[in-house]
């Protein structure tokens, strides 16, 4: 019999309980939805109609879990403009290359060093490269940082994380699927990746006008359908010239940012953007079978290992190549620590490749380990900034983040996801 409304409700009861628990001893709610993921699934038990496998439901619930990066991505978006982000233009790119460059290396150099075949190789540091739209979003957003100095950079390398996405897995895909690579192929989807980003930000510096008449919709209902259904049509078409879906979210809510809507926006797509985040987490977790992941236990805390070191020192480069703080360039590096969707988008890129297994139970337990690294020393940094400034003694300690409000920034409203 189908009970597949039944098994979601038990999920949303699941994410629910371990959400008041973290909140209760206050922690970050996102390591919390991943492990309660992981706890159930295939290998759980089923009692009568509770069924913790999710067998049924799974293929719904990953649904739900694409759509709450969406929402989680496109408020960002929504949280900044592209103005903002074009002022910032040359440090993005700077600051993108250093920490593509950094971690991708020291991706090849694990991989090498383990005695891996060359595709493996690549994989392998395509897994530790890039980080997790929806895990930087949900920090960010946790934390309100929105509005801190070093978020544009942080929203900026999550853009070129993209668009290195884009031609890389171009790339990949050739070598590991049929042994061969195009490069005209290559050039042409890069192209297109990035036209589809620069039209974006084309429309959002000069459309706002028509878009203000556009979205003058009295009735909410209306309203949130328009918007929703625009959102929606976005980032599948993102999808559909191999820019990730999120990406195209993002791009979105960049372009609405700038319009006399975008606070009215905010307000309605934030329970939305709580319940299906929480959701895709859990996913992702529901994904994992832990039984599977202790076959590169060594493999995974190296990479751990490299990414914190990796990251940390990016973040570092970066930020002060853009004339932020040390404390601000503290901050960049942890919150682009997490690793997720698109590290298991490379993952299945090698099994279908039919590269080594272990690639698989690889990826489960380093994007695990990263998933609660991320978020809990992106939420302490600024007692590991204090505990390194005591022993270092950062010269600018004590000023100001060039280009910082000189007023209290707007906080986004606080949310359990």
């Amino acid at each position: 019999m189908d009970y597949i409304v039944f098994e979601v409700g038990l999920a949303i009861a699941l994410i629910a309980a371990v959400g008041l628990i973290a909140t209760k001893i206050r922690f970050s709610v996102i390591p919390f939805y991943i492990l309660i993921g992981m706890a159930v699934g295939p290998h759980a038990m089923n009692f009568w109609h509770f069924d913790f496998r999710f067998i049924e439901s799974a293929p719904f619930i990953d649904l739900l879990g694409r759509i709450g990066v969406l929402f989680l991505l496109f408020y960002l978006g929504i949280e900044f403009s592209i103005g903002r982000l074009i002022k910032s233009g040359k440090s993005i790119v700077t600051g993108g290359s250093i920490y593509i460059g950094i971690n991708f290396t020291l991706g090849l150099i694990l991989g090498w060093i383990a005695g891996f075949p060359i595709s493996e190789i690549l994989v392998i540091a395509g897994i530790t490269t890039i980080s997790s739209s929806a895990i930087v979003a949900k920090v960010l957003v946790d934390l309100k940082r929105t509005a801190n100095a070093e978020t544009e950079m942080v929203l900026g390398i999550t853009m070129f994380e993209d668009v290195f996405l884009a031609v890389y897995l171009s790339i990949l895909s050739g070598i590991v699927l049929s042994d061969s690579s195009s490069v005209w192929g290559v050039l042409l989807t890069a192209s297109i990746a990035m036209g589809f980003m620069l039209l974006m930000i084309i429309i959002g510096r000069k459309a706002v006008p028509l878009l203000n008449k556009l979205l003058n919709i009295r009735s909410n209902e209306l309203f949130v359908l328009v918007v929703f259904g625009s959102l929606f049509l976005v980032a599948g078409f993102a999808e559909t010239i191999h820019v990730a879906e999120a990406i195209g979210a993002l791009l979105f809510g960049l372009v609405l940012a700038d319009t006399e809507h975008a606070k009215r926006i905010e307000h309605l797509i934030l329970p939305f953007r709580d319940f299906f985040g929480a959701i895709f987490f859990f996913s992702f977790g529901l994904s994992i079978n832990p039984l599977e992941m202790f076959g590169a236990v060594w493999l995974s805390l190296a990479a751990v290992l490299l990414t914190l070191i990796g990251n940390f020192a990016a973040g570092l480069i970066a930020g002060r190549n853009a004339g932020l703080s040390t404390k601000s360039s503290f901050n960049i590096g942890f919150t682009i620590m997490g690793r997720g969707e698109f590290s298991i988008i490379m993952a299945n890129l090698g099994k279908a490749g039919g590269l080594m297994p272990v690639l698989q139970s690889f990826t489960a337990l380093y994007v695990l380990i990263m998933a609660i690294l991320g978020p809990l020393l992106s939420k302490e940094s600024k007692h590991i900034y204090n505990f390194m400034d005591n022993i270092f003694k950062f010269k600018d300690s004590k000023r100001r983040d060039k280009g910082q409000a000189k007023v209290k920034p707007k906080l986004p409203e606080e949310s359990g996801t």
